[in-house]
């Protein structure tokens, strides 16, 4: 749930969202018990937090449905579910059960092709080229690597390659501009 929450939401308040949550309901069937409202004003102000509220709720009446209350560990199991992808797949797998999986995100999708290191025109094409191309000792914490480098060097616009540490490395696909 919390992987729902932290979708177009930084994790600043992310987490501060999902412990409010998590306060008033830690179970699907906890869950069921409170109304979109008092969910929107737990996780307020996380992006969306009206339509979250809704995919919460479907969320656990389905997890309690189907799953018996419990989380599938696997990414074709939580893929058919709503409202999840297959970053939040990926993300559940690997954090929740300790499961190879690459979390595709748009920073990991832009610097690997930035990088050149796959050619790809979508995230899950990002995500299948990497699983074909790079180790699994290193998926895991590929995606944590590449964020962090992604917002605070390998920007969207205007990277610093002037201090980036693979600069040399970097065949810069798509950079018209730099710092």
């Amino acid at each position: 749930m919390a992987c729902l929450l932290s979708l177009r939401t930084q994790d600043t308040t992310t987490g501060p969202a999902a412990a409010r949550l998590f306060a008033l309901a830690d179970t699907p069937h906890a869950m069921l018990k409170l109304s979109a409202r008092t969910i929107e004003r737990a996780i307020y102000p996380v992006g969306f937090y009206r339509t979250k509220a809704r995919v919460l709720l479907g969320l656990s009446r389905d997890l309690l449905d189907r799953f018996g209350g419990g989380v599938p560990d696997d990414i074709d199991g939580l893929l058919t579910l709503k409202g999840v992808g297959r970053k939040t797949a990926n993300l559940v797998v690997t954090l929740g059960f300790d499961k190879p999986g690459i979390c595709v995100d748009t920073h990991v999708h832009r610097i690997s092709n930035r990088l050149g290191y796959v050619r790809t025109r979508t995230p899950d094409e990002t995500e299948m080229a990497l699983r074909a191309k790079l180790p699994a000792r290193y998926w895991i914490g590929y995606n944590d690597l590449l964020v962090t480098f992604g917002q605070n060097v390998c920007a969207p616009v205007s990277p610093k390659c002037s201090v980036c540490p693979v600069a040399r490395l970097c065949r810069r696909v798509g950079v018209r501009t730099s710092r």
